[in-house]
C-alpha cells in the first residue's frame, strides 16, 4: 500500500510539473513572438521617424527661405547680419569672461603662503603665473608695495577700474545691434506700407490682393528684427550677469589682499 501511494505521489508530481512547464511555454510564446515582432518593427519605426524628422527640417528650411525672399532680400539680409555680428561678439565675450574666472580663495591662500616664505617678490610671481583679472590686480598692487600701503590701495582700486573696462569691452557694439535690428525691421515695415499704397494708387482701387503684398513684407521684416533683438538681449543680460559676478569677486578679493599686505607690513616693520 505504501509503495502504491509513493508511486501515485511521484506520478502526480511529474504530471503537475509537466503541466506547469507547458503552461509557462504557452504563456511565453505570445510574448516572445510579440518581442520578435517588435524587434523587427523597431528599425522600420526608427527609419520612419528619421525620415519624418528630415522631412520636417527640409520643410522648415523651405518655409524660412520663402519668407526670407518674400520679406525682401535687402532688408532681411541686413537685419540678419545684425544677428551674425551680435552673436559673434556675444560668444567672444562669454568665452573671455569664462576664462577670466579665478579661484580667488586658492589665489589668496597661495599669495599668503608666498608672502610668508618668499616675501613680495614671491607673491608677485604667484600672481604673474595665475590667469584672470583678480591676479592682475594683485600683481599691480603688490608691485607698489615699496611706496606704502596707501599707494597699494589706490593702485588696486585704479587697476580694478581698468580690468572692469576690459570685462565690458564690446558690450556697446552688442547693444548697438540690439537697437539696430528692430529699427531695420521697422524701416522695412514703412517701405512695405509705402509700396502697398503705391500699388493702390496705380490700380486705383483698394483690394486685399493689392494691399496684402506690401503688408506682408512689412510684417516679415518687423518680425525678424524683433526676434533678433530678443535673442541678442538674452545673451547681453547673461554677459552682464557674468561681469557682475567677476566684479564682486574682484572687490572682495581686493579687500582680502589689502588685509594681507597690512599684516605683512606690520610684521616687517
Amino acid at each position: 500500500m505504501k509503495k502504491v501511494l509513493a508511486t501515485l505521489t511521484v506520478l502526480s508530481m511529474l504530471v503537475c510539473g509537466s503541466v506547469a512547464v507547458m503552461a509557462q511555454d504557452a504563456a511565453e510564446t505570445p510574448a516572445a513572438t510579440e518581442q520578435i515582432s517588435d524587434q523587427a518593427a523597431a528599425p522600420a519605426v526608427a527609419e520612419a521617424a528619421a525620415e519624418e524628422a528630415d522631412g520636417g527640417i527640409v520643410a522648415l528650411h523651405k518655409t524660412l527661405k520663402t519668407k526670407f525672399i518674400e520679406g525682401g532680400a535687402g532688408f532681411m539680409a541686413a537685419t540678419l547680419l545684425c544677428l551674425v555680428f551680435g552673436l559673434a561678439l556675444c560668444i567672444e565675450r562669454i568665452i573671455y569672461l569664462s576664462l577670466s574666472k579665478t579661484n580667488t580663495q586658492a589665489l589668496l591662500k597661495n599669495v599668503e603662503d608666498a608672502l610668508k616664505t618668499g616675501g613680495i617678490e614671491k607673491a608677485m610671481e604667484v600672481c604673474l603665473n595665475t590667469r584672470g583679472p583678480v591676479a592682475s590686480i594683485f600683481y599691480q598692487g603688490l608691485s607698489r608695495y615699496d611706496e606704502g600701503v596707501d599707494v597699494v590701495e589706490k593702485t588696486v582700486a585704479s587697476y580694478g577700474g581698468v580690468q572692469m573696462g576690459l570685462l565690458e569691452k564690446n558690450l556697446s557694439w552688442i547693444s548697438l545691434f540690439i537697437s539696430i535690428a528692430p529699427s531695420l525691421g521697422f524701416l522695412g515695415t514703412i517701405i512695405g506700407m509705402i509700396e502697398a499704397f503705391d500699388k493702390i494708387q496705380q490700380v486705383g482701387d483698394i483690394s486685399a490682393t493689392v494691399v496684402a503684398g506690401g503688408i506682408k513684407v512689412a510684417l516679415l521684416t518687423t518680425l525678424l528684427g524683433l526676434i533678433i533683438a530678443i535673442v541678442l538681449q538674452l545673451f547681453y543680460n547673461y554677459i552682464l550677469s557674468l561681469i557682475e559676478g567677476l566684479v564682486n569677486e574682484m572687490e572682495d578679493s581686493s579687500i582680502s589682499l589689502l588685509d594681507l599686505v597690512v599684516r605683512y607690513n606690520e610684521q616687517h616693520k
